[in-house]
C-alpha cells in the first residue's frame, strides 16, 4: 500500500495559482471561501492557470467569471510557493483595477463580495492573500516579492 501511494505521489507536481487585488478608494474586495480549500478564510478573486492561458488572462477571465468585473489595469504584486491546506502551488498575486460592480457569480465557491478598507481588513486571510498583503504593504516598487 505505502508504494502505492509513493508512486501516485511521483506523479503529483505543483500546480500555478492567480489572484487579483481588485482595489478602490483604499478599499480591497474579498469574500470568504466555501466548498473548497481555504474554506473560511477571506480571499479575492483568483483560480487556476489554464493549459495554454497567459498569468494576466487567467486574472482577467477569474475576476469576470466571479464577480463579473472587467479587468482594466493589471500590476505583479509577488509570487509564493504556497503549501497549505493539503495543496501546493506557484501562485502569482496581481494589483489590479476593475470596472463595474461586484456580483456573486459563484454562491457554491464563497459569500457576497465585500469592500473592506485596507488597514481593517477581516480575518482569517487566505495565505496566498494574506502574503501578498504584506508585499504589497512592503511597497518595492519595480522588485518582485518572493515569498518562499
Amino acid at each position: 500500500m505505502t508504494a502505492n501511494i509513493h508512486h501516485q505521489l511521483d506523479h503529483v507536481v505543483p500546480s500555478v495559482g492567480v489572484g487579483a487585488m481588485v482595489i478602490r478608494n483604499g478599499n480591497v474586495l474579498l469574500g470568504k471561501r466555501k466548498g473548497s480549500h481555504g474554506a473560511g478564510t477571506y480571499a479575492w478573486c483568483g483560480g487556476g492557470l489554464e493549459f495554454g492561458e497567459s498569468l494576466e488572462g487567467a486574472v482577467a477571465r477569474e475576476v469576470f467569471q466571479e464577480s463579473g468585473m472587467s479587468v482594466t489595469n493589471i500590476s505583479l504584486i509577488c509570487v509564493s510557493n504556497i503549501r497549505e491546506y493539503g495543496r501546493h502551488y506557484i501562485d502569482f498575486e496581481f494589483e489590479v483595477e476593475a470596472e463595474g460592480e461586484p456580483l456573486l457569480r459563484e454562491p457554491e465557491s464563497g459569500e457576497p463580495w465585500t469592500w473592506y478598507p485596507l488597514d481593517d481588513l477581516p480575518h482569517p486571510l487566505f495565505r496566498p492573500v494574506e502574503l501578498a498583503i504584506d508585499s504589497y504593504r512592503k511597497g518595492c516598487e519595480g522588485t518582485i516579492i518572493y515569498n518562499p
